[in-house]
């Protein structure tokens, strides 16, 4: 699968477990802040969340190797799936300098209309941003 977007994470001394390596807990939060600068820059705009948002409704994270204080990592994300109200999404968190995986995350997201407390239609206009950038995502 090949991976057109990328984004640096700051690994916080906070991160860090007892063991010296980053608490699997926080591995969730790099995927999420991933998935948000995406989207952001997919959607050349932010999300207005109190209008329309892309909420998770299924996440699975697979843990392949640790990741130290010292490491410089990205998590690349993709999205590869379009539905009529969810997308599916690929994201791995991998190490800047070795590419070596340290996580991989597949995720549905659904898009939910706050107003109508309901999952909405995926606009056309976000599906053309995303199948443009993914260049090979048809729907």
């Amino acid at each position: 699968m090949k991976f057109l977007h990328k984004t640096p994470i700051q690994i916080r001394f906070n991160d860090i477990d007892i063991m010296a390596h980053v608490n699997n807990s926080v591995y969730q939060n790099y995927f999420d802040l991933a998935r948000t600068k995406y989207f952001e820059e997919i959607f050349e705009q932010k999300i207005i969340w109190k209008k329309k948002a892309l909420v998770l409704a299924k996440i699975t994270i697979e843990y392949l190797n640790p990741i130290l204080f010292d490491e410089e990592i990205v998590v690349l994300s993709k999205v590869y799936k379009l539905g009529n109200k969810s997308l599916q999404m690929k994201q791995e968190i991998v190490n800047a300098a070795t590419n070596e995986v340290k996580a991989k995350n597949d995720a549905v997201l659904v898009a939910f209309g706050t107003q109508e407390n309901e999952a909405v239609s995926l606009s056309d206009d976000w599906k053309n941003k995303i199948a443009l950038f993914e260049k090979d995502l048809s729907f």
